[in-house]
């Protein structure tokens, strides 16, 4: 640590730790436990700008794990009180570093966490390097945000630690869908030119050169702006080029402009398998008709076989409750933002010294958690600061509670997530 930042946090933690001496226990069930000082997480997520759709189901998710530890968590036969204090990254990196900066500075947060792209992960946990504040971060390809923040493997980070899917993941979901089909395996590929898009086209760590492995040919049409108006070069380029399938990044409106501009010019492909824009509902639903038969990965789902540590909840049974509370669709993030959380409390109670940020660190590394989302533990790679969790491949078909309904149609490297439908040809 910095000498300012060490001294600062010590005459804190010593102020405290003397409050603390005197402090009355308190009555839990039949056995007193001291009262320990409020422990203070950080949590970032677009709540507005172009991804908000991530932070959508925030709320929900806060409300429930607010709810699970209200009467504080124990560590080491101390119960603490625990605040979340939550920052709006608005889809902008700069805003994301900025909210990173007032939640250590202003706040002093004992743990921070971050999720939803890289434009809010990256900067949050750069931020925290450093800081030297313990971050967990999800919800964005682990390739993206370790590589985009320039990981070296045989190095790696200190203070920053990720559990994702990443881009060799994908591509096993992605050719496990277009394997089913009848195609010139002719791949014609668009990019969002953002910290998303960027990395994941990379010819050496991102889904190309995986694609090819896998025995298909592409076709790249380069990157786009975000927000772009008008897709009519690369849809050309991918028409003459007789590509049968699309894929690559896109922000939600970008793939809508692009898919209607595709309609618009005869250009009918036999599967569309997009990152990050077809992930929710009502992207799909903004395509009108031209929604039916778009397909995805699907990271986690009410049919994945998870439930939380935390709360005991069914992953069928989380999505459910956020249907019944908003009225509105389930979505990927809210699982990947409960199990964010869920890790970060079981971390804090294995913590051995809460008023020391490396103890907070040592139980990081040591995580070993069944969460909603699957297993979350940091020993099993691929690279030292990040983990991977299971992703499937799925299709929108139309729905009956709503327009159109996400079936899983993949689970070749995740068996244990049941396959709903067969993948068809749009």
């Amino acid at each position: 640590m910095t000498k300012m930042t060490f001294t600062r946090r010590s005459m804190l933690r010593n102020g405290i730790a003397a409050s603390a001496a005197f402090a009355a226990p308190t009555l839990i069930g039949t056995k007193a436990r001291a009262q320990g000082r409020e422990i203070k997480i950080g949590f970032v997520s677009p709540r507005t700008g172009p991804v908000a759709a991530f932070g959508a189901s925030d709320d929900y998710v806060l409300d429930g794990v607010r709810a699970a530890i209200t009467g504080g968590i124990e560590i080491n036969g101390t119960v603490h009180p625990v605040t979340i204090i939550t920052k709006d990254s608005q889809s902008n990196p700069n805003r994301a570093a900025e909210a990173a900066s007032e939640l250590i500075l202003e706040d002093e947060v004992d743990l921070m966490l971050a999720s939803s792209t890289a434009d809010t992960t990256n900067p949050v946990a750069d931020q925290c390097e450093l800081n030297e504040v313990p971050c967990i971060s999800t919800d964005t390809p682990w390739d993206g945000h370790f590589f985009g923040r320039g990981g070296n493997p045989a190095e790696g980070f200190t203070w920053t630690y990720h559990f994702f899917w990443g881009a060799s993941q994908i591509v096993d979901a992605y050719t496990s869908l277009w394997d089913q089909l009848d195609t010139n395996k002719k791949v014609g590929l668009l990019w969002s030119n953002d910290s998303d898009g960027v990395p994941l086209s990379n010819e050496t760590t991102g889904l190309p050169p995986l694609f090819r492995a896998k025995g298909y040919e592409l076709v790249d049409a380069g990157f786009h702006e975000p927000l772009s108006d008008d897709f009519s070069a690369q849809i050309s380029k991918l028409k003459d080029a007789g590509v049968d399938i699309v894929s690559g990044v896109f922000l939600p409106p970008d793939f809508t402009t692009f898919w209607v501009q595709a309609a618009q010019q005869s250009f009918k492909p036999k599967a569309v398998t997009v990152a990050k824009a077809l992930v929710f509902p009502t992207s799909v639903e903004a395509l009108g008709d031209l929604g039916s038969g778009v397909s995805t990965e699907i990271w986690w789902s009410p049919g994945h076989p998870y439930a939380s540590g935390l709360t005991g909840q069914s992953s069928a049974d989380f999505a459910q409750g956020y249907m019944d509370q908003t009225g509105r669709q389930w979505i990927q993030p809210t699982g990947f933002k409960h199990a964010l959380l869920e890790v970060a409390i079981d971390v804090l109670k294995r913590t051995k010294d809460i008023d020391d940020p490396e103890s907070i660190l040592t139980a990081i590394t040591e995580t070993d958690y069944d969460s909603i989302v699957g297993n979350v533990n940091w020993a099993n790679g691929p690279v030292k600061n990040a983990t991977t969790t299971p992703v499937v491949g799925g299709q929108w078909v139309a729905g009956d509670t709503y327009p159109y309904d996400l079936k899983i149609c993949e689970n070749q490297y995740a068996p244990e997530v049941q396959v709903q439908s067969d993948f068809k040809p749009l």
